[in-house]
């Protein structure tokens, strides 16, 4: 019997009508949310914050662990006329603080609601107790317990983070997952791995009558929900070396950074100076005095300062030379002081000339440089200087400079790498040449990267022509870091070409006193190790000392950037430095032959110099 229009409608209301009221019906009586939700004004939940995640070493030492600390509590509209003197006395502060607290709460009585709002954060235990004694006659007034930060070792402020309450910004940009008063990880480690390390909030929910007094558990506590802890981390740092390349740049401004090159594990990231531990537990009370310090100790160098390489860069222009084919090896040329062009000269210090590639790492010739990054912005199988350029830039990326490496630590910035767009921009197309850009040779000019950057490239030389993206979290239990971090990074330049640089490197270091080897200084019998001297031009004072190094030269462990502002030649500061953190790494100890210069390197104070060049 076909339907007429009249009969489709009221078979279709119907339907309707069911389905709403099977779903009243679900809400109402089978399901609790919607009703637990609707009863919110007869129901108090007490939050139970969870404790936060372990911070560990590669070797298992306690980086970041915790303890326990109380908050005052209190939930306006539960107060009764309470003493206020003796609600001092206990808490140790003045009736005048209590009695501001209290007023700035009525004025925002109708935000606050039913909420509970701290009044006084992080009591010790002495004060709680105190407290806890006495609680009953301070209504609408309770304590909180809640896990804070502690540091068992002194492993770098700017490395690992603070902890702090979140801010109206930080609420907003996360207002799913945090609520006033809750913590979270706002820089370094603690932020990076936040997702983590912040386990995830309880609660127990509490019956309130028509007085608003407090009269039982919700259904017995069926509905409560456990605090579930965060995560513990295994990072990649090694404390013992940490804390020793911190005492190293004690007084100095700069960064050290270690890396394994057969992971892409970071053993050691110091930003100096930096944030001390004991600042850590409770930052927001330091953090003026931390803001106004004229060295900026929250600016983390090691990932943020886009420093010039200076001469470590030679290696890399010297490979893509060696690529592309405008030298060979054996390739000799000479240096009169300098490399000499028109009126002008980029100059050099004394040497033997004419010299060989391994030679000229090894001298750190400046003139060699110019010659081979001449040849490659002049090279004839490209159509244009503009072209030739770009080549080079690309070949220079693919090292990993001019961009974030994709490191897992938070605030990394990527550098710069100019190209013909930005010359033509500044000079107009057609109006450069590849004397124009002559510094470039040497790691000076536009060139900007971060001592991140420095230690990749030395672990790029060590692993001969791969790198791992450098990073600072390890898989552990609970937490998988990104396979990323496991795939091999290969450059645009043939491994057959790294030996000659390599062997360059160890000349550099082990060829001895007087042989022409500019980081003679950091040669340590029987380590091996390859290394390369910088000193980066600084038109605001003395000149950045800078060295990369990686140790044994076969099958190497470790491979380390150490750059110091300020410190004149490589081999004065950056070079002592980054040898002795690679010593205690492999032999555990520095030896007696060497502890005169880890002592003069230990009481180096350069900070005068920074003040000059400001």
């Amino acid at each position: 019997m076909k339907l007429n229009r009249k009969n489709r409608l009221l078979i279709g209301l119907c339907t309707a009508a069911a389905i709403l009221v099977a779903r009243l019906f679900s809400i109402q009586i089978i399901e609790d949310k919607y009703k637990t939700d609707a009863s919110n004004n007869s129901m108090v939940y007490s939050l139970i914050y969870p404790t936060r995640g372990i911070i560990h070493d590669r070797n298992g030492k306690i980086l970041v662990g915790n303890k326990v600390s109380y908050d005052l509590m209190v939930t306006p509209k539960e107060v009764e006329e309470f003493d206020t003197l003796a609600l001092a006395s206990i808490l140790e502060v003045t009736p005048d603080f209590i009695r501001e607290k209290m007023n700035e709460y009525r004025r925002n009585r109708r935000k606050i609601g039913y909420q509970s709002v701290v009044m006084i954060k992080q009591m010790d235990p002495k004060t709680y107790m105190r407290f806890a004694e006495l609680a009953y006659k301070f209504p609408g007034f309770r304590g909180q317990a809640r896990s804070i930060r502690e540091y068992p070792f002194n492993a770098g402020g700017n490395l690992l983070g603070y902890v702090s309450e979140v801010n109206a910004q930080y609420l907003k940009d996360h207002s799913d997952e945090y609520r006033a008063g809750d913590y979270a990880g706002m820089t370094g480690i603690e932020a990076a791995r936040e997702k983590d390390l912040r386990g995830e909030k309880g609660y127990n929910i509490w019956l309130r009558n028509s007085r608003n007094k407090i009269e039982s558990r919700y259904r017995d506590g069926e509905l409560d929900k456990e605090a579930i802890p965060g995560d513990d981390i295994t990072t990649t740092i090694d404390a013992e070396l940490q804390h020793y390349g911190q005492m190293l740049m004690n007084n100095k401004v700069g960064s050290l950074v270690a890396i394994e090159p057969s992971t892409g594990d970071i053993l050691t990231m110091v930003s100096s100076p930096g944030i001390d531990v004991d600042m850590l537990a409770d930052f927001g009370q330091h953090y003026n005095e931390i803001l106004s310090n004229p060295y900026k100790p929250m600016f983390n160098r090691a990932v943020q300062a886009p420093y010039p390489p200076g001469s470590v860069f030679k290696l890399v222009n010297g490979l893509i030379g060696l690529q592309e084919g405008v030298f060979t090896p054996q390739t000799r040329y000479p240096c009169s002081m300098g490399y000499h062009f028109g009126k002008s000269k980029l100059g050099c210090h004394a040497h033997k000339s004419p010299i060989d590639f391994e030679e000229s790492i090894m001298m750190s010739c400046n003139a060699y440089y110019c010659y081979v990054l001449r040849a490659i912005l002049e090279n004839g199988k490209y159509g244009s200087i503009d072209e030739a350029m770009d080549k080079w830039k690309e070949y220079v990326m693919s090292f990993g400079f001019g961009q974030k490496l994709g490191s897992d630590f938070p605030s990394e910035l990527g550098g710069f790498i100019p190209d013909s767009k930005y010359y033509n921009r500044y000079y107009r197309k057609g109006g450069w040449k590849a004397t124009t850009v002559i510094s470039l040779s040497i790691g000076q000019g536009e060139i900007g990267c971060t001592p991140l950057h420095l230690a990749n490239l030395c672990a790029t030389m060590a692993n001969r022509g791969f790198y791992y993206i450098p990073h600072i979290i390890k898989d552990s239990e609970n937490v998988s870091i990104d396979p990323k971090y496991k795939e091999r990074r290969y450059t645009m330049v043939d491994t057959v070409h790294f030996s000659k640089v390599i062997d360059g490197m160890y000349r550099a270091v082990n060829s001895g006193f007087g042989s022409g080897g500019t980081a003679s200084i950091a040669a340590v019998k029987g380590l091996d190790i390859c290394g390369k001297t910088g000193t980066a031009q600084n038109p605001h004072g003395h000149d950045h000392s800078v060295f990369i190094c990686f140790a044994p030269k076969d099958n190497p462990k470790i491979a380390v950037a150490a750059y110091v502002e300020n410190g004149g030649f490589g081999a004065t500061w950056a070079a002592p430095i980054a040898s002795l953190l690679t010593e205690m790494y492999l032999n555990g100890e520095i030896g007696e032959d060497r502890k005169a210069l880890e002592a003069r390197m230990l009481e180096g104070n350069l900070l005068d110099r920074v003040k000059t060049s400001k």
